[in-house]
């Protein structure tokens, strides 16, 4: 170092940092040796802290102001070191610029899917990803805990910490907060404001704090998306049959007029008719007409056999035990006997013929005396 440069140190005694980054948050104050001249000035804007460190101790901590290094502007220094008043004795010393402004569009995202359990679907994977801001909120903490003797410390250097943080807290909430997948996306303010107390303890032991959380989107395999796709537009499509005729129509509106074309178009409007025709609205079979199917073979009348006197009468048809009952022929008791029927039973006992004895008319009313 040239006297010039000594000199010119010597003289320098304003101490200040204008900062023209987005994203530098810790900057050292470089001076030969560190040597710090007595008296001298230290301007802290607005949206910096000034931390002086002396041995490798951190001495105090500046907010925005103007201050003189001086030993009864400093109380903390005569403990310290004791300061002669020319240039043979500077003290030894760095002072760090912190900014205390906000760090805004930080990026967070999950790397591999979180799973969770849904009502709806059972277990689901998803995936999250949106923004953040963070701030320092305590400079001699944060530059204790994660800048140490770093000259020049950048949001970039942090983020990454941060952001696993996030990712953390964020798949906890999610697992234990029982939201269904398809309600997340009206619910992510409130999921938002969960994971940003949830990650608040952690960031505060690094001097941070996080006071904007924000969760752009959360997301589903494509693969489940591509399921409830096809589910959203079954409900959209409606009239399964004309919306295959619509699409058999487009499809011929648009054929360039070839015979190929034309012809693929008529079997497309022949498929999609005929699907219309079977499926019905909703998917639904209608009924067939009689024309298509033929109508079923009448049922095979059963017949019975009955017992009396040690003979075998018979068979008769329902119809025909319906004249016998009402000639009084056949009772209740009277023992009867179909094929299939497992011997012979009582009449009343038999659920189909059991009904003819209830349905007989009454006896007929007796006329009055003297007609």
């Amino acid at each position: 170092m040239g006297i010039l440069d000594f000199l010119t140190g010597e003289f320098i005694d304003v101490i200040h940092w204008v900062d023209d980054t987005r994203d530098t948050m810790v900057w050292r104050f470089e001076r030969e040796g560190h040597a710090i001249k007595y008296g001298a000035k230290l301007t802290v804007r607005e949206g910096q802290a000034a931390v002086f460190v002396h041995e490798g101790q951190i001495a105090d901590v500046f907010t925005p102001g103007l201050y003189m290094l001086e030993t009864n502007n400093m109380p903390i220094l005569t403990t310290l070191q004791h300061w002669d008043h020319g240039f043979r004795s500077p003290f030894k010393s760095e002072i760090y610029f912190v900014s205390t402004t906000r760090f805004t569009d930080q990026k967070w995202g999950t790397k591999n899917p979180i799973i969770a359990r849904d009502q709806e679907f059972g277990p689901v994977r998803l995936r999250a990803y949106g923004t953040y801001v963070m701030r320092v909120s305590d400079p001699a903490k944060f530059l204790s805990q994660i800048v140490g003797t770093d000259g020049e410390f950048t949001a970039d250097e942090i983020s990454f910490q941060i952001r696993n943080i996030i990712v953390q807290e964020f798949s906890r909430v999610i697992a234990s907060s029982g939201i269904p997948v398809l309600d997340m996306a009206a619910n992510t303010g409130d999921l938002g404001k969960i994971v940003a107390r949830a990650i608040a303890p952690a960031v505060a032991a690094y001097g941070l704090e996080i006071p904007e959380f924000y969760i752009e989107n959360i997301s589903l395999p494509e693969a489940v998306e591509a399921a409830l796709d096809k589910r959203t537009s079954m409900g959209i499509v409606g009239d399964l049959g004309r919306f295959m005729q619509y699409s058999a129509a487009e499809a011929l509106g648009r054929g360039d007029g070839s015979a190929g074309s034309v012809m693929g178009a008529g079997v497309g409007a022949g498929i999609g008719m005929a699907m219309g025709t079977q499926m019905g609205p909703w998917g639904a079979a209608p009924a067939a007409s009689a024309a298509q199917v033929p109508p079923p073979p009448p049922p095979v009348e059963k017949v019975w056999h009955l017992a009396r006197s040690g003979a075998v009468e018979g068979p008769y048809g329902r119809g025909h035990l319906g004249r016998l009952v009402h000639d009084g022929s056949l009772t209740r008791e009277t023992l009867v006997w179909a094929p299939g029927q497992d011997g012979w039973k009582p009449a009343g006992e038999i659920a189909e013929l059991a009904q003819l004895f209830t349905v007989m008319p009454p006896p007929p009313p007796v006329p009055p005396s003297g007609t």
